[in-house]
Formats: C-alpha cells, structure tokens, sequence
C-alpha cells in the first residue's frame, strides 16, 4: 500500500469546550460585550451610562432634627395678657391661646422682646432666656425651681 493509495476518515473537528456554562466556547459569558471580558465587575446601579434610579429620584436637601422646636412666647406678650402676681405655666398659656395644645407638648420658651413691668410668677417647666429671666426678676418676678 502507497501513501497515495490511503483514503482519510471521517475526522470530526474537536470544539474546545469553556469552563463554566453549558456546552458553549464562551464559559457562559455569551458573545463579546462588556460582561464577557476578564475582569469585568460592574456597579450594580449602573445603567449603561444613562442616570441611574437613584440619580433620577427627587433630591431632599436640608435636615429635619428629632428634637421639635419650642413654642417661643415674648415678654410684650406676657405683659399685655397677664396681671401683677400672676403665675404663668403651660395651662395658664393655653387658657390665654398664646401656645396651642399641639406645641405645647414640645415645650416652651420665654424670649426677652420687649419691655415687662409687672411682677410675674413663672413655673419651672417653662424655659427662659437669659435676658427674659433677667428682666423678670428686674421687674420683681419670681421664677420657680
């Protein structure tokens, strides 16, 4: 038998197979693109380059504390309402609807704006100014602790 006498098989091309996926060439990355290169690790919030969810959302700026503010209550207030010796305490600042019941809770808080001339007796639950207490006491107020 001649070389040229031979007669080749039949030779079936052998297919790499990849690791990862099922029978594929591609380990299961598909074809090209950014998730079929080595490396590849994208930001999960990514969008392909347009404005991600978060960045689309409505932006809130500024800060909102826990602690609520304190209903502020002027001297010229107390002056005009209240008479000499009065005691003034959140019931009596309701009754006069200078607070509502709803700010009350929060607390309140005696500014000193405006002048006070008359004797005052103020509870201990109410908060005052340095300046405000002073001029309570000026006036021949009372603050009790």
């Amino acid at each position: 038998m001649q070389i040229h006498q031979l007669k080749p098989g039949k030779r079936k091309d052998k297919k790499t197979i990849g690791r990862g996926g099922k029978r594929g060439t591609y380990s299961g990355k598909g074809n090209k693109g950014q998730k079929a290169r080595s490396g590849a690790s994208i930001d999960p919030l990514f969008e392909g380059g347009r404005s991600s969810l978060v960045e689309r959302l409505k932006k809130v700026r500024g800060f909102k504390s826990r602690n609520a503010k304190k209903v502020v209550v002027k001297l010229e207030k107390l002056e005009k309402l209240f008479k000499n010796g009065d005691v003034i305490s959140r019931e009596t600042l309701l009754a006069a609807k200078l607070v509502n019941k709803t700010n009350v809770k929060n607390g309140v808080k005696i500014l000193s704006s405006g002048k006070i001339t008359k004797k005052l007796t103020i509870a201990k639950e109410i908060l005052l100014s340095q300046t405000a207490k002073d001029a309570i006491i000026k006036a021949g107020g009372k603050i009790t602790e």
